[in-house]
């Protein structure tokens, strides 16, 4: 049974290109999300959670009052897959929803 399998630099950057205000950082898809104040950061990580776990693929994240950055990749393909891909696609839905 095969895991998820790391993306080209080619699949990444056709990717990137349909995902506005993601970039590769340290090999990692990298995002910041600036909210209006703490409550609605709060809410769209809890909304982010929940979508998270129903896919079992967690972000790695941090937030300072307002502000959340989040990055993923998939530990055991080594790098960025198509998972990642995906849950940062909804994460985008889910902010622009959040405001």
């Amino acid at each position: 049974m095969s895991g998820p399998v790391r993306l080209t630099d080619t699949e990444l950057h056709a990717a990137l290109g349909a995902m506005p205000g993601w970039e590769i950082r340290d090999g990692r898809l990298h995002r910041t999300f600036r909210f209006a104040d703490f409550s609605a950061a709060f809410g769209f990580m809890t909304r982010v959670a929940l979508v998270a776990e129903s896919m079992n693929h967690h972000p790695e994240w941090r937030n300072v009052w307002s502000v959340v950055e989040i990055d993923l990749t998939t530990h055991d393909a080594g790098g960025i897959t198509a998972l990642d891909v995906t849950l940062a696609r909804r994460i985008s839905e889910l902010a622009q929803a959040v405001g």
